[in-house]
């Protein structure tokens, strides 16, 4: 592992300048991205009692920037707080929170309330410093372990783990999952590790690898237990009965068949009839089984696997992950100590500077190009990702090196370039569909930065989808047989979802999810200019179009995420109806169409003898209604079976 004080000497030129309010006397913590320099949080108290925080980032020239006032009580617990600053997307904020004569009321962009308190309540910010999540399990931890929280919810704390330098505290409530955090001795906070997320007290660098390690073993016990408790292998040989089966090849259902597995391949596929007398029965009746679904565009965290396998999701391909870390948890999963999907991996790259990607693979020569190709490829990696800020000259370098190699290519478009160009100079697929619209807006130069949202948002209505420079780019596609991962979710978040209304994409799940979770469901999307919400709307609905327009085309086209797992891809092949693609070929394109893609059609994509036993059953008819996909009653991974009602209930999310 890289240590964190050289990192933090290397990447120096990412950390946005510390502001000079900032009084020299404030405890400092460094904030990295993957083990890089990203920004940081200080902390200092004031003589009239109240606490301040400034926190901010630098994340792909997105990232907070914002300053917090808290007043706490005498039992730990905030009376008031205020923050003001801008969010990740760099949109405004201005949040309060303040307890007057027993009420407790609150405010910020994504919504506003009020409640009577008769004892102490910690109210959960949306948009304040991590600092917040410190001075919480403090006032859980002198409560004996339990805090009610604002607007809602329960915090229940407990120490799992003492080193010399700081202890572990995990607390349930939040998330998904426990969140942890490092506390000192006195209970102040000392580090975070939270995926790509580490933040940790200036000049205790040295004692990372020891935290990261010991929360890792706490985490790793963690899914261990899942592993052991909730999937269920058959006993002998297993039959989904009188079932109507989805054939991916003809898109067409064979209604009332046996499915017959037996170990973790499909042995038959017939007529139904009478089960052996020796086989586990599931009956079928009603529904339709259909081929494990893919997830695309994944970018795999500790729940993805437990979200993914509740949705029917059996495959995912990672496209830029922390590579030690997604190795060493493919190896949990293959071993069983880990609840997920199967993974197939892309190797990720970046070019350095300002606006340089969650990645520790920077290239910035054709030598270290090829380096790393061959790197990715020696290591079990199928794909390579190029980046925003990879310089365009790389490009023909790196896709070389990676068909030499039987490596795909693909990636964003890197700045300077357009989806055309990349595409003569080797790219087999695109991610993203605002990449696509930006190659009809050849005058926004620098995607790097934000522009490579906002623009397409306010100019893709412009796009003349009968152009005969539309049309080119199309031929162009068709010619090289190149594939697209639109990702449309994470598109129709950032154009559609505004502040104080729920998210789009989650409208149908909200209310079964963890509350102080489904809070950020109202914080909207991309920040906005005066006009923008009817471009937005309108660029939107064209990029719909222009789906459809590739689709028609014959173009290949992915069901990718880069969203909330699970109920990400279930919004994702609705998007792709809305975009007016049959449901047949939606379930097409989302099972036998992914695994040809990448080339593992031998053992994926179809319900047939031979084929490894990675299916979903579905209560109803998703051919008819691609809707339907929410309606998973089981999913069969590698022989093995998922309840989608036991994944979610343990991360705390109500069955369907």
């Amino acid at each position: 592992m890289i240590l964190l004080a050289l990192a933090l000497a290397a990447a120096a030129s990412n950390v946005p300048e510390l502001p000079k309010d900032v009084p020299a006397s404030a405890t400092m913590y460094d904030i990295l991205l993957l083990e890089k320099p990203a920004g940081q949080m200080a902390v200092w108290p004031t003589p009239d009692g109240k606490l301040h925080a400034f926190f901010q980032y630098n994340d792909r020239g997105r990232g907070p920037k914002t300053y917090t006032t808290i007043t706490l009580g005498p039992d730990g617990v905030p009376i008031a707080e205020e923050t003001e600053g801008d969010d990740y997307l760099k949109d405004p904020i201005h949040e309060t929170f303040a307890v007057k004569d027993g009420v407790a009321s609150w405010k910020n962009k994504a919504e506003s309330g009020s409640r009577k308190v008769t004892a102490p309540a910690f109210y959960v910010s949306m948009f304040g410093p991590p600092l917040d999540g410190a001075l919480l399990f403090d006032a859980a931890l002198r409560r004996g372990g339990t805090l009610p929280l604002l607007p809602e919810g329960e915090l229940r704390v407990e120490r799992v783990v003492r080193l010399p330098q700081a202890t572990l505290v995990a607390g349930t409530g939040l998330d998904l999952q426990p969140s942890y955090l490092w506390v000192d001795d006195q209970g102040r906070f000392f580090a975070s590790c939270c995926g790509w997320f580490t933040m940790i007290r200036s000049g205790q660098e040295a004692a990372f690898p020891a935290l990261k390690d010991a929360q890792q073993k706490a985490e790793t016990e963690r899914s261990l237990s899942q592993a052991t408790r909730i999937p269920k292998k058959p006993h002998g040989k297993l039959v989904i009965h009188d079932v109507s089966v989805f054939d991916a090849e003809s898109t067409r259902l064979e209604p009332h068949r046996d499915v017959l597995i037996d170990g973790n391949r499909i042995i038959s596929v017939v007529p139904s009839a009478a089960p052996p007398p020796d086989a586990q029965v599931i009956d079928g009746r009603g529904k339709t089984l259909i081929p494990g679904l893919w997830d695309m565009h994944a970018h795999v965290g500790p729940t993805d696997g437990m979200l993914n396998l509740a949705a029917g999701v059996t495959t995912v391909r990672d496209l830029a992950n922390d590579n030690e870390e997604l190795a060493a948890r493919i190896a949990r999963i293959d071993k069983g100590e880990e609840i997920g999907t199967r993974i197939v991996r892309a190797g990720f790259m970046d070019g350095p500077g300002p606006y340089q990607g969650p990645t520790k693979v920077l290239v910035a020569t054709p030598e270290e190009a090829v380096h790393w190709v061959d790197w990715y490829a020696d290591h079990g990696f199928v794909q390579v990702k190029m980046y925003s800020s990879l310089k365009p000259e790389l490009v023909p370098v790196v896709a070389a090196e990676a068909h030499r190699r039987g490596l795909r290519v693909s990636g964003h478009i890197p700045a300077y370039m357009t989806a055309e160009e990349a595409v003569r100079q080797g790219y087999d697929e695109v991610q993203h569909i605002n990449m696509l619209a930006l190659n009809f807006m050849p005058d926004v130069k620098d995607t790097r930065t934000p522009a490579r949202f906002l623009e397409p948002g306010r100019r893709a209505l412009d796009i003349d989808l009968g152009s005969e420079k539309v049309r080119a780019f199309i031929r162009l596609l068709q010619e090289r047989h190149t594939a697209l991962d639109l990702t449309l979710g994470a598109f129709e978040t950032f154009y559609v979802d505004r502040p104080g209304k729920v998210a789009v994409a989650f409208a149908k799940v909200a209310d079964r999810l963890p509350v102080q979770l489904r809070r950020g469901l109202f914080a909207g999307g991309l920040p906005m200019q005066p006009g923008d919400d009817e471009k937005f709307r309108a660029s939107w609905k064209r990029m719909l179009e222009l789906s459809h327009a590739l689709w028609a085309a014959g173009i290949p086209i992915e069901a990718g995420t880069d969203s909330f797992p699970g109920f990400g891809l279930q919004r994702e092949l609705e998007l792709d109806a809305e975009a007016r693609i049959p449901a047949p070929q939606i379930l097409q394109l989302a099972t036998l169409g992914a695994a040809r893609i990448m080339g593992m059609d031998k053992d994926f994509g179809l319900v047939r003898p031979g084929k490894l036993a990675d299916v979903a059953l579905i209560d109803g008819d998703p051919t008819k209604d691609i809707s339907q996909v929410r309606k998973v009653v089981l999913t069969i991974k590698d022989g093995v079976l998922y309840d989608p009602a036991d994944l979610y209930r343990e991360m705390g999310i109500a069955p369907r």
